[in-house]
């Protein structure tokens, strides 16, 4: 899909839109024997902005996927509240609170098309008499009789519509007949996203959706996973292991771990300035190489023996940190192989990785034997057990303080200029 407005996408537009806020939001599950109560969602406060698309990354058992259950009413939370626009909803039934979630598994029922696993939201939305019940089983069973003999139930219509709308704009149109079991797995997630989309949410929830796809489906259906929500505007929390899916995706990044918020902003925010150890070395494949070093005077770091030349924000506040052991941190891009001199860094190489366009190359620094990874052309030849030398780009360097916590980190504006910008549904 490109960038323009897709016509039979506007049609599936929600009338209004709705933001997420979870307040002091606390999950945790009852004791089993002598054990504690295991707290997997501690005073969770965060706010997600209308027609807004949140990535929520962390490790295994961080609490990613229970707050999207929280957030859809399948579970229910220990403290704190979860408001959709201005209305609580932490105590009302998940049928009430207009969310649509799609899960990892797909979950379409298999013995029922295409077209009926796109309606069986619409149809199980409002409860029907036992009359209604006939009159829309009779429709479906006479849509394809002649005119004369076809019933018509006005609820089956509006049904039919909606799934074709949603249909279209999936490119399903063509599979509508069809069962799951007929399908592939990129078919069936769409299937799945389009099951979401007909009963227009305020809120869609995705739980690693599309984890079970092959690296080419994945990455196609990620783009289409961005244009739907960007055309439909609808208010998204997403949750991924997967580092490409949390950069490319999200409008911004949550980073949960334990259970807390560790740091919340755009993709180049969080990979730029992390807010501590656990989210630069969480964010950013691969991780950013941490080393311990001291500070010294006149804008220099000292790991080991070495003075490395330090510029920028974090220059500004090394004299007031003289003489302190810090952790310096340092993307692998501002790690450059270069010739020897006094000032750059000789190290081993261990092993290299070629990736087509790039090398990461992994290699042992000769001064206190710190592991590193650099980012290298492709067609340098760095063989394992080979020297090579190290300079350090002086604006490249972060600081974190003996605790983790990030030294000089600047403020952040709410949106970058070089991030996505939320729709325009006026």
């Amino acid at each position: 899909m490109g960038s323009t407005t897709n016509p039979r996408i506007v049609q599936c537009r929600r009338k209004g839109l709705a933001g997420v806020r979870f307040e002091a939001l606390s999950k945790s599950y009852p004791p089993r024997g002598e054990s504690d109560p295991v707290e997997v969602i501690r005073q969770l406060s965060l706010t997600i902005e209308d027609g807004e698309f949140l990535v929520l990354v962390g490790p295994s058992g961080c609490g990613k996927s229970t707050l999207l259950r929280l957030m859809a009413g399948l579970e229910n939370p220990s403290a704190g509240e979860i408001l959709i626009g201005e209305q609580p909803v932490s105590r009302l039934r998940p049928a009430q609170r207009n969310v649509a979630m799609v899960f990892q598994s797909y979950a379409l029922y298999p013995h029922l098309s295409v077209r009926d696993n796109l309606g069986f939201g619409l149809r199980r939305s409002r409860k029907r008499t036992v009359v209604q019940q006939i009159e829309d089983q009779l429709h479906r069973t006479t849509r394809h009789f002649p005119q004369p003999l076809a019933w018509c139930s006005p609820r089956e219509a509006r049904v039919e519509l909606r799934v074709n709308e949603v249909a279209a704009a999936l490119e399903l149109d063509q599979l509508l007949d069809r069962r799951p079991k007929e399908l592939s797995g990129g078919q069936k997630q769409r299937v799945a996203l389009g099951r979401a989309m007909a009963r227009q949410p305020d809120v869609f929830l995705m739980d690693e959706p599309l984890s079970n796809l092959d690296a080419k489906l994945r990455a196609s259906t990620r783009t289409r996973i961005v244009d739907l929500q960007r055309e439909l505007g609808t208010t998204t929390l997403y949750v991924t292991h997967d580092q490409v899916e949390a950069m490319t995706m999200g409008h911004r990044i949550a980073v949960l771990n334990q259970g807390r918020l560790q740091q919340l902003g755009t993709p180049m925010e969080l990979y730029r300035w992390p807010s501590n150890l656990f989210v630069a070395q969480f964010v950013g494949s691969p991780p950013m190489n941490v080393l311990p070093v001291t500070v010294a005077s006149a804008g220099t770091l000292l790991l080991g023996e070495r003075r490395l030349p330090v510029e920028g924000i974090v220059a500004d506040a090394l004299p007031a940190l003289e003489g302190q052991n810090l952790n310096g941190g340092i993307r692998p891009e501002h790690l450059r192989i270069s010739p020897a001199t006094n000032r750059n860094l000789p190290a081993e190489v261990s092993h290299s990785e070629v990736l087509g366009n790039e090398q990461l190359i992994t290699c042992r620094l000769l001064d206190g034997g710190h592991l590193v990874q650099v980012r290298a052309d492709p067609d340098l030849e760095a063989v394992p057990g080979s020297r090579i030398h190290l300079d350090a780009e002086p604006t490249g360097w972060r600081l974190f303080d003996l605790l983790g916590e990030a030294i000089a980190r600047p403020q952040q504006s709410r949106w970058s200029d070089d991030e996505p910008v939320l729709p325009n549904l006026g």
